[in-house]
């Protein structure tokens, strides 16, 4: 957490400003110092007699402020009793009548008692010196409300239960400072409380301690800034706007005081905007609060946003625009960021439109940021000794030339810059020029300077009689050197470069200088730190009129990037190319193992009285070959078995699983288990295949002498019966995917074929549609292929033609018939 002042000034101001004035008037500016007084040179610390007067002023604000205070004492009552008449004349609470008193005395520019005063029309007395007693009641006034306020020499405490003492105090305080005080004096303290802290919201995100009383002043100092994203207690309630009262549960986050110190905390609103927060802590167990309080505490917090959102400076901000717009030297207008009450740094508020950032970044990325981080190099090299000085004497400093170097986003800018600093109503106003050039750069200088930069070019000139170099800004960023460091000569080179690459700098160089001839060479930069660069350099010789070199120019150019860019292109390729020829291996492979185990006829089966046929059909895409597979095979006790699948993917893993579901039902198929058996025991198989096979599937057994058919699906589409009365579709037996679960039961469901009736079975790669469910694409397919006929081979190619697949699958088909006159028949 950065830091910053206690009392009333934020740290941090951002774009918006500073916050409110110093509680205390200003003390008188010290006499300017002559030239033997005046800072060390180039930007130094400041000598010990600034200190010196740091600390008197320290000590004439601090007795300001008691002649402050004492001068309160005898003002309170008069600011108490133009409340009272405001709140009768306007029918509104007391809260709602000192609030409205602050804010109106905000707009005219006064002090709150001075209009006060002209609401009673009573004078006020001078300030410093207290009045000799309490001025009279108004008529009708209450003795509470003519009395003296409840703190000072004086001052008798004020009853805790009171609210209005608290407000009137904090109405009569036109400063953030004062107005907390008196929330602690007034409001708090007579509760239990021990601190009060009001945070302000900062452009950023981040929280500004703008006041505080209480707190000590290590701690005050660690959080005088929190960071964005810190889930404070301030914070959430400024990102919720809900309250937070002592005994409601904490939540996690880093505290003031500590997690288990007790603490309310209010969000601090103006006309619906959310200025900061208004935290209030307890040294001991957390307070009982009821309504009364929390109504106190609210009008508090209403008020610490009044003077909070309304501050009143000399010049308004609309005013300081217009002065720096009407400038046509380039200027910034800064506003200090406080620590222990000296300014550590600037906050840039705004620049003009004559502005042109060395470093080539927009005008509008640099409002709000701090001085420091914009130009780093350029405040350790001297720019920010001069501003310090300017606002901790109040003097305008005009024509100080300071060597600065800016750097940046790749670039180094050494210039030299005459500036003026003139402090305007506690910010600064600086504006610059460069020495080089007093009428400033035009725009295709300024233009081509940031074409340098984001093109990573800089440029330089050697003269070898004299031994003159020119450096562009950036080679010495280039090179990795300091930005004072001397420019590196041709003929020194070398010593910069990778050794592999020396051979490449040396015909540069003879091509440049010896034989008169534009050259050009990539090579790689070793930088004092180890890195490399790809350096890129074309350079070209100058002749004099006697045709002898008398210089050598050109331009290094950072192909860092492309370089990198470039090498990894190429490994990409590389790797491409290597997994296409993996992939299209990989598929030829699957297509060549599919279509050596899937036969493409059946085996004879007139014998038993059947006729079959079958046909594969291919993915559309090779990429795609898929897992789907059929067999027909004649067992030993002549029942035939019939089996279609489709195992989950593509490519060779499908294409391997397909091979041990088909060989493995085929094996045990001999043993006269039932489809249902074959399909639990080929869920083994998939359970314990490498690579989680699934797979479904559907198996029949069907019985040439009567025509039995036997099945058992796994989550696979159901047979179809075609008879010469039509097409049925056969019921679905319960069964999930092969490899889904271990120990999976299949049911098995039983019909017998009439002669002349064909059974088919198919894959999904058959019917499937994205756009309409299976069952629709079937019943579509069969009506239009019509009846079977006598020939199957010629069926199950218009099946396939008038195929309404969209999904691009293989596909599997088999159909078998009872033929008339075979044994089914008899």
């Amino acid at each position: 957490m950065t830091t910053g002042p206690r009392g009333g000034t934020p740290r941090d101001p951002g774009p918006a400003g500073p916050g409110p004035a110093d509680p205390v008037p200003a003390a008188p500016r010290p006499a300017a110092p002559g030239p033997d007084a005046a800072g060390p040179p180039d930007g130094g610390e400041p000598a010990a007699d600034d200190v010196a007067r740091q600390l008197a002023g320290t000590v004439r604000r601090l007795q300001h402020a008691a002649e402050r205070m004492r001068a309160e004492e005898g003002t309170r009552a008069l600011v108490d009793l133009a409340t009272g008449m405001l709140a009768e004349r306007l029918a509104v609470p007391p809260v709602e009548a000192a609030a409205r008193l602050a804010h109106l005395a905000g707009e005219a520019g006064v002090p709150v008692v001075t209009l006060a005063a002209d609401v009673v029309g009573r004078s006020v007395e001078p300030a410093g010196r207290a009045p000799a007693g309490p001025p009279a009641a108004a008529p009708g006034a209450s003795d509470a409300s003519a009395a003296p306020g409840p703190s000072g020499p004086s001052g008798a405490p004020a009853p805790p239960s009171a609210p209005a003492a608290p407000v009137r105090a904090l109405a009569a305080a036109s400063d953030l400072a004062g107005a907390v005080e008196a929330v602690l004096r007034q409001g708090a303290a007579p509760l239990g409380a021990h601190a009060v802290l009001v945070w302000q919201q900062l452009p950023a995100g981040a929280l500004a301690l703008a006041a505080q009383a209480g707190l000590p002043a290590d701690e005050a100092e660690a959080w005088s800034r929190v960071p964005p994203g810190v889930p404070s207690p301030a914070r959430r309630a400024v990102d919720t706007g809900e309250e937070h009262w002592p005994g409601d549960p904490a939540a996690p986050g880093p505290r003031v005081g500590g997690p288990d110190t007790p603490r309310a905390v209010l969000p601090l609103l103006d006309d619906g905007r959310r200025l900061g927060a208004l935290e209030v802590l307890w040294p001991g167990p957390a307070p009982a609060l009821g309504p009364p309080q929390h109504r106190q505490f609210r009008a508090l917090a209403d008020l610490c946003a009044t003077v909070l959102g309304h501050p009143e400076p000399a010049v308004p901000p609309d005013r300081q625009a217009d002065l720096l717009d009407g400038l046509l030297t380039p200027a910034l207008l800064l506003a200090p960021v406080l620590r222990d009450g000296r300014p550590v740094d600037f906050t840039i508020l705004r620049t003009n439109r004559a502005f042109l950032d060395p470093l080539g970044r927009p005008r509008s990325g640099l409002d709000g940021t701090s001085l420091l981080e914009a130009y780093p190099v350029a405040c350790a090299t001297g720019l920010l000794a001069p501003l310090l000085r300017a606002h901790e004497t109040g003097e305008t400093r005009t024509d100080d030339r300071l060597h600065l170097v800016f750097q940046g986003g790749g670039i180094v800018q050494p210039t030299t810059l005459r500036i003026a600093v003139a402090p305007l109503d506690g910010r600064l106003l600086l504006t610059w020029q460069r020495d080089d050039d007093p009428s400033g750069e035009s725009d295709q200088t300024v233009l081509l300077r940031q074409a340098q930069r984001l093109a990573r070019v800089a440029g330089f000139e050697e003269q070898p009689g004299t031994g003159r170099i020119l450096w562009n800004a950036g080679l010495s960023e280039l090179f990795g050197l300091p930005p004072d460091a001397p420019a590196v000569p041709l003929a020194h080179l070398g010593r910069y470069v990778h050794p592999d690459d020396l051979p490449a700098v040396r015909r540069l160089l003879d091509t440049v200088q010896h034989r008169l001839r534009t050259a050009s060479a990539v090579f790689r930069l070793v930088r004092p730190d180890g890195t490399q660069r790809y350096t890129r350099v074309v350079a070209e010789p100058v002749l004099d009129a006697d045709g002898a070199l008398s210089a050598v120019r050109g331009a290094y150019h950072d192909v860092s990037a492309q370089h990198w860019t470039e090498v990894a292109l190429g490994a990409t390729r590389e790797r491409l190319a290597d997994s296409e020829q993996e992939s299209a291996e990989r598929e030829q492979l699957a297509l060549r193992l599919q279509q050596a185990i899937l036969p493409a006829a059946p085996p004879p089966l007139g014998a038993t009285g059947l006729r079959a046929a079958v046909r594969y059909r291919p993915a559309a895409k090779r990429e795609r070959v898929g897992g789907d597979w059929y067999d027909v095979l004649v067992l030993p006790d002549r029942q035939v078995l019939l089996a279609v699948g489709d195992v989950a993917g593509h490519g060779v893993g499908a294409a391997t699983g397909m091979v041990a579901l088909r060989h493995a039902l085929r094996g045990l198929a001999v043993t006269g288990a039932g489809p249902g058996r074959l399909l639990e025991w080929a869920n083994t198989v998939a359970l314990r295949e490498p690579g989680q096979l699934t797979a479904t599937a559907v198996c029949a057994l069907l019985g040439p002498d009567d025509g039995t058919l036997r099945w058992a699906r796994a989550g696979h589409l159901p047979p179809i019966r075609l008879t010469p009365d039509g097409a049925e579709v056969l019921p679905l037996p319960h069964g999930v995917l092969l490899g889904a679960m271990p120990d999976a039961a299949y049911e098995e469901h039983s019909a017998r074929l009439e002669p002349g009736d064909v059974l088919l079975l198919y894959t999904d790669g058959l019917v499937e549609r994205r756009d309409c469910p299976v069952e629709e694409s079937v019943d579509h397919l069969i009506r239009a292929a019509g009846r079977p006929g006598s020939d199957l081979e010629r069926y199950l190619d218009l099946l396939l033609e008038l195929s309404p697949a969209d999904t691009d699958d293989d596909t599997c088909l088999v159909a078998v018939r009872v033929e008339p006159e075979g044994p089914a028949g008899r």
